[in-house]
């Protein structure tokens, strides 16, 4: 399993702060990401910002990072300050 994190407003769009993924099938976050998208459109909507911010392990990640059973998986809007 994935354990996958949801942060600010990705949090309270999707009504969800975590969930595990089975990691049959999915081997890079951008897998990931559109797997969890088809789940329906408010998953669609949440996660197509092109902005979105992407973590495995803790670690700032691309969508072609790999992921593997055990990791943790977090998406998070862009982080902005002023």
């Amino acid at each position: 399993m994935i354990k996958v994190l949801f942060f600010a407003g990705l949090r309270e769009q999707l009504a969800c702060d975590s969930l595990d993924v089975d990691a049959e099938g999915v081997s890079t976050l951008g897998e990931l990401r559109e797997a969890l998208r088809n789940k329906g459109e408010t998953w669609r909507l949440a996660l197509g910002n092109d902005q979105l911010q992407m973590a495995c392990n803790q670690q700032l990640s691309h969508a072609q990072a790999a992921v593997r059973d055990g990791d943790e998986v977090a998406f998070f809007p862009p982080v902005t300050g002023g």
